[in-house]
Order: structure tokens, then sequence, then C-alpha cells
């Protein structure tokens, strides 16, 4: 089995389930994925059908993909840090135990949360809001792992910095519960010099510990260092870089940690389709070698 542990957020539908993901994932020759179990941004959920749940462990058993590997991300509707209503601080907190569960009904063991956005209220009111809604949430019988997600810093997101992380971290109970994904598109938009991962890696490490990080979003980023604006690009068309993002997907410090792709769509030439990049970005990834041609060759690849 190969070293690197890479994939790419894949499509979760009503009728395919899990078994779909894995189809897509291997389509795009993924060694893991990830994927949520309903929509991004609403509360819609369908059950899980645990057939094709155990059809989805046979085929990645048969193609080499370990499911410990796999990562589900949290619904972005999910905001802990902000309390001023009641009502929408506890929907939160049970929305994040059902995603819990449907991770355990579904055997996964990483699911990626961002942290929250404090709205109107101060950053210490609004991380220790995220401590309380984690210490509401976690429980000793889940076998899921809560990763905080390493933001950019847009509005009044929170998780910017390593420290608002380690405060996080510091104060939930169950401190075997909870870990962190890095998103290197997020750390550079909030003003960490991915040119300097090195750096950047030892600076977590002392602050929180590098076994606290369990997954990785693999990024490039369409904006300057420091710009806490949020938007991903492609591998090696961005302002991170292509071989800085082969030398932090390569680093010797984060062998056998997931790597997640989440690189924008490619568009058609008349804009009404848009095509995956995966296959392309992961076969760049693994030849250790920059494609030019990467959008061209995505567009003749689906025509």
């Amino acid at each position: 089995m190969e070293d690197l542990i890479i994939g790419a957020n894949v499509t979760y539908r009503k009728d395919t389930q899990l078994l779909g993901s894995v189809e897509d994932a291997l389509r795009y020759n993924c060694t893991t994925l990830m994927f949520y179990t309903g929509a991004p941004q609403n509360t819609a959920r369908f059950e899980i059908d645990d057939n094709l749940t155990n059809k989805a462990f046979e085929l990645m058993k048969e193609n080499n993909i370990d499911p410990n590997n796999v990562v589900v991300h949290a619904p972005y509707i999910i905001n802990l840090a902000n309390n001023m209503s009641i009502d929408n601080f506890n929907f939160a907190c049970n929305f994040l135990k059902q995603e819990i569960k449907r991770c355990d009904k579904l055997k996964m063991n990483y699911l990626v949360l961002h942290p929250g956005s404090a709205v109107k209220l101060e950053r210490n009111v609004a991380l220790q809001n995220i401590v309380d809604g984690l210490n509401n949430v976690l429980s000793e019988s889940q076998n899921v792992i809560v990763c905080l997600e390493t933001m950019a810093g847009k509005g009044t997101e929170l998780g910017i910095n390593f420290e608002e992380i380690k405060f996080i971290l510091d104060n939930v109970n169950l401190k075997d519960k909870i870990g962190v994904c890095l998103d290197t598109c997020h750390l550079n938009d909030a003003g960490y010099d991915m040119g300097k991962f090195d750096e950047v890696l030892d600076n977590f490490d002392k602050l929180i510990g590098l076994s606290k990080i369990k997954c990785i979003h693999i990024n490039d980023s369409k904006n300057e260092i420091g710009a806490h604006k949020d938007r991903h690009e492609n591998i090696g068309y961005g302002t991170i870089g292509f071989d800085n993002l082969i030398k932090i997907i390569y680093h010797d410090k984060l062998k056998g940690i997931p790597k997640i792709l989440e690189t924008p769509f490619v568009d058609s030439e008349t804009k009404k389709r848009i095509y995956p990049p995966y296959k392309f970005e992961i076969e760049m990834i693994r030849n250790k070698k920059f494609n030019h041609n990467l959008i061209e060759d995505i567009k003749k690849y689906y025509k």
C-alpha cells in the first residue's frame, strides 16, 4: 500500500450514499475521501442505509482504502460560537450531536467542524461558547473525533490562529474526542507563510502538539497571505504554489495523516457544466510535477 493518503471532497447522494462516495473517490484515484452526510447548507438528512455502508466497506477493502482515514465534514450551518439566541445555540449543539451519531453509524472516525463565528459577540466570549457547546455535545461513548478546522478569518470567524484553536482544545473536557484539521488555503489567508511551513508546523507543535492533527485540507489560494478571504484555488495555480504544497503533502512529520483536496471545479467552455479537477491534481501530486495544462486537460477529459 502506498504511503500517500490523498483524497478529495466527494458527493454523498441519497440513492448511493457511502458506496457512491467511494466509487467517486476511486474514479479520481484517491486513497481516501471526505464527504458530508447531507447538504452542508441545510438540515435535510436522509436515513443511512446499512446495506450501502457495508458494500462501501467491501469496496474500500478491495481497493486498499483504509476506512480509518476517511473524513466527514460537518455542515456549515453549525455555529457554536454565538449564543445571542439560545434557541439557535441549542439547535447547533443538537444538530452536531446528530451528525456525530450519523458518523458513528457510518463507522467513521473523523468529523471536521468549522469552529464558528462570533457575529456581534467579543471573541473571547465566542471562544468560550465554542468550548461550552463542545462540552455539551461530546460524549465518552462516541467513537468520532471532532476536528476543528483552521479558518481564514473571513468576517467574524474563530479559529483563525493556533492560539484560538489551543484555547478551545485546552478547555474541552473530553480531550481524546477533539483534534485539528489544517487547511492550507485558510492558513495562508489567515497570515501563515506556507513557504516557511517548517516554522508554521514547529509553532503548532509547541502550542498544541502534532498528535492533534487528524487531517489536512490541501488547497491553493487565490489570495495573498493574510487576506482573510478564503478563496480556494487549484493546486499550483494560486499564491501558495505547487512546490510549497508538495513539501506540505510529503512532509515527514505529516506521514499517515489524510490529505483532502477541496479545490474548485473547472468551468466548461459554455460554463453550463463544471468538471472535478481531482483526478488530474492527484496525478500531479503523485508525479511531483506541475501540469501547466491542467485546466485544458480537465476540459478535454470531460468533454
